[in-house]
């Protein structure tokens, strides 16, 4: 739980507010990856804040995954499944794929606003860290203590730090992606990948994804 000299030092903020309100219900995920429903329009149209992509713009096979930097199987399809994804396929030139935000509680937005500092310039290398580091500032009894001792390893300040959580700009860009999957895109979990337009709910390994992966690309 947050003290409230941590919810004070976010006085005056739209995050400061929604630090002090309940995380929001999310739907119990399954460990296998099914498709559901036709390839949806419109996901390549980016949110406000544009998105961040790795892999070569000509690539035939195409990821979105949206995620909440607080969902523990997000941070475990980070840890068993994202490296091998990014080694055999997006550095090799074959995917192209880029993490879309849908935070499901305060302290996921602020992660997703701190990664999304200097226009996303870090966001990988922060989203990636904190991922990795969950367990250590995610489920802690002073959180935002913790992630701004993790956030000094990216190098904040603590004037940094408290100034992006209060830009209003930020966290209504950071919302507005997840309204946007939340309406138009049916999204109600995290992770939820889509692959080329194909939805698919659920932590998935590395063979499940190779197994959609190789039909697309000719592999």
């Amino acid at each position: 739980m947050l003290t409230r000299r941590e919810a004070l030092t976010l006085t005056g903020s739209a995050l400061g507010a929604a630090l002090l309100a309940p995380a929001l219900p999310f739907s119990a995920l399954t460990q296998a990856a099914l498709a559901q429903g036709p390839v949806v329009d419109g996901l390549m149209q980016p949110g406000p804040l544009g998105d961040v992509w790795l892999g070569p713009d000509n690539a035939r096979c195409t990821i979105i995954e949206y995620a909440s930097m607080t969902c523990s199987h997000c941070a475990a399809f980070h840890k068993t499944t994202w490296p091998a994804l990014k080694e055999r396929w997006i550095d090799a030139g074959k995917v192209r794929f880029t993490l879309r935000e849908f935070p499901l509680d305060p302290l996921a937005t602020a992660a997703f606003m701190l990664a999304r500092s200097d226009n996303g310039a870090r966001y990988y290398p922060i989203t990636d860290m904190l991922f990795d580091q969950q367990q250590n500032w995610a489920f802690v009894p002073k959180p935002l203590d913790a992630l701004e001792q993790m956030m000094r390893q990216a190098g904040f300040s603590k004037e940094k730090f408290e100034a992006t959580l209060k830009d209003q700009t930020l966290y209504d860009a950071v919302n507005a992606v997840k309204e946007k999957a939340m309406t138009t895109f049916k999204v109600n979990a995290t992770p939820t990948f889509f692959i080329n337009g194909q939805k698919y709910q659920g932590e998935m390994t590395i063979d499940g994804m190779e197994k959609v992966i190789k039909p697309i690309v000719g592999a």
